[in-house]
């Protein structure tokens, strides 16, 4: 089956071969289309997740520094909760209202058990948080790591069905190979293609959890401090 379609493609080459993307992609085999669909849809998620994760670390970044503002301001711990939006998704605020509700619960209890249990609840709903805000950061970089290995399984066999095409041929005209190739090289351009941004925005993003972890943190401390 492989060597008629090869046989065919040589047959077809006595014309100039057009080297266009998408006839590179129509002319090439099975396995090498799988590849670029595989990369192509990788690209597409990829993007789609960095400019997601791009706006929710502007907004985060951006609420933070309001958040404290707002809070080292306020009067009291209770009337800046009671002036927060009711309906919020606000890692900050979720976190800090939860400690809010603990130290609500504790009040009967001794400082001592008091402080532990609200230092918990900010423990535990940090993480929970910051769960949520690493949510598919494992996708780009898997993709970072596997894509280049995909494109180069494109390369090999394209490469290898242009050694087929001079087998059958029994010509080792430039012409002969050249299509197969062009087929391996696109497949490796894709694949780094779809790596390299994704390695980019992992270590961003990564970057960007640290810094907002270490002003939860900040924050937390500088809370229990006045409890």
């Amino acid at each position: 089956m492989m060597e008629q379609e090869i046989a065919s493609q040589v047959v077809g080459l006595g014309g100039s071969a057009d080297f266009s993307l998408l006839s590179l992609f129509l002319r090439a085999d099975f396995v090498v289309k799988s590849v670029i669909i595989i990369l192509i849809a990788a690209s597409v998620y990829s993007w789609a997740l960095i400019f997601d994760k791009y706006r929710l670390f502007k907004k985060i970044n951006s609420s933070i520094l309001d958040f404290e503002n707002k809070f080292w301001k306020a009067k009291s711990a209770e009337s800046f909760d009671n002036n927060l939006p009711v309906k919020s998704n606000d890692p900050a605020i979720l976190i800090f209202r939860s400690a809010m509700n603990e130290l609500r619960k504790t009040r009967s209890k001794s400082s001592a058990v008091q402080l532990a249990r609200v230092e918990r609840v900010l423990e535990i709903n940090t993480d929970n948080q910051i769960k949520i805000i690493e949510k598919n950061f494992t996708f780009l970089a898997t993709i970072g790591a596997t894509a280049p290995f995909i494109g180069l399984f494109g390369t090999v066999w394209g490469i290898m069905n242009s050694f087929q095409s001079i087998a059958i041929s029994r010509n080792t005209s430039l012409a002969i190979v050249a299509p197969g190739i062009a087929e391996a090289l696109f497949a490796t351009a894709l694949g780094l293609l779809a790596a390299i941004p994704a390695v980019i925005a992992y270590n961003k993003f990564n970057s960007d959890t640290k810094n907002y972890i270490a002003r939860l943190d900040n924050f937390s401390k500088r809370f229990l401090s006045i409890i």
